[in-house]
């Protein structure tokens, strides 16, 4: 780890058809005040919307900015391909779907530094810009939505299992291998932290402000939870004894209601009154969102809403689509979940979301990739 008072930093950008974004994002790291921002390295998974042309055009003004190729269009390979060639005393971590708060470079440095931490970050604020994101960004503001994860809670300032991005001593992450998966790679490289550095390795400030915008529909969201459910199964035939148990909750609860329905209208004639119990269900999922819909009316507009007032969804809106996030969180993970574990254990598929050796990060090498200019 490195002792200097102000450490190098490589700010790491995995990117995909982000020509809208990527400039405005890149030039707000520019505008940091950080002293010792070395270099920005974007690393591109073969772009169709002229991205890397807009890229190219930034790196001849601001000789900082660095083009990688990503061919196999993953984000863990290209923070593993930044990984491989990024000097910086520290490994930062962003994502072109957020915005950062102007000291964004300078706080996650300080908390790596104050915390003793090896990896920090700060909470993910969902932001909106229109009426499905606003549902998607309240839902993250209730238990059923979030799991109970300290990284959704942006008041918290503490030590946690997992963090949003992630900002990293680069020499740390190099010696633990990078990133080993290709679903749910913050989670288990998190988790190897921990085991590897005890549980002070990652550290929350909610010094450290980003926002996140989620998915724009329905059906986005539907595939993200889905990618996530996939990977939570196979994390937890990895880590079996160790995962958190809110990675399993989804299936298992779900699975046990899908039993109980079956062998209700089967064998019971509906006397176990499953149907009423998923009514239920439903209805309390309704009050749970209506419930975090009202208490964020009066500043809704403050902490979640990006966009003109004028197209700013009214509160009926607003419930409803908390409600359809809510309740599609939990379904999508569990039909992820269970259709991987139809793969693993009915079509003895292997999972194949971890990397050859070839392509991860060796431990203990300083090996730089050829950077493109």
């Amino acid at each position: 780890m490195s002792v200097s008072k102000n450490p190098s930093v490589s700010i790491i950008i995995p990117t995909y058809n982000e020509s809208d974004n990527i400039q405005a994002i890149v030039n707000k790291f520019l505008d940091s005040k950080y002293p010792h921002l070395l270099e920005i390295i974007i690393v591109d998974g073969t772009s169709t919307d002229g991205t890397q042309e807009k890229i190219k055009d930034l790196a001849r003004i601001h000789p900082q900015i660095k083009l990688l190729d990503n061919p196999q269009r993953i984000q863990s390979a290209a923070l593993n391909l930044a990984l491989g060639a990024c000097q910086g005393d520290i490994f930062l971590r962003a994502d072109a779907h957020c915005n950062y708060a102007p000291d964004y470079v300078e706080q996650c440095v300080l908390a790596l530094q104050k915390s003793q931490a090896v990896n920090v970050g700060g909470a993910q604020r969902f932001v909106a810009v229109n009426t499905f994101q606003a549902g998607v960004a309240l839902a993250s503001r209730s238990l059923l939505g979030s799991g109970g994860a300290k990284y959704r809670n942006p008041y918290y300032d503490g030590y946690a299992e997992t963090v949003f991005l992630g900002c990293f001593w680069r020499s740390v992450l190099a010696d633990v291998g990078g990133y080993e998966v290709t679903r749910k790679e913050d989670s288990e490289l998190n988790f190897r932290l921990l085991k590897a550095y005890g549980e002070k390795a990652i550290y929350i400030s909610s010094q450290i402000k980003v926002w996140y915008f989620p998915r724009r529909n329905w059906l986005g969201l539907w595939r993200q939870y889905i990618k996530y459910g996939r990977g939570s199964c196979i994390m937890s035939a990895r880590y079996a004894d160790t995962l958190p148990l809110r990675n399993k909750i989804p299936f298992f609860g779900i699975m046990v209601l899908t039993t109980a329905l079956i062998a209700d209208l089967t064998f019971f004639q509906g006397a176990l009154q499953t149907i009423p119990a998923i009514i239920l269900g439903m209805c309390l999922i309704a009050l749970e969102a209506a419930r975090v819909t009202a208490k964020y009316h009066p500043d809704f507009r403050e902490k979640f809403w990006l966009s003109s007032e004028k197209n700013m969804p009214n509160f009926f809106s607003r419930w409803f689509w908390c409600t359809i996030a809510i309740a599609t969180m939990p379904i999508a993970h569990f039909v992820g979940f269970g259709y991987q574990l139809y793969l693993r254990k009915v079509l003895g598929n292997k999972d194949n979301c971890f990397f050859e050796s070839k392509n991860s990060i060796p431990r203990r090498t300083r090996a730089k990739q050829k950077i493109k200019a």
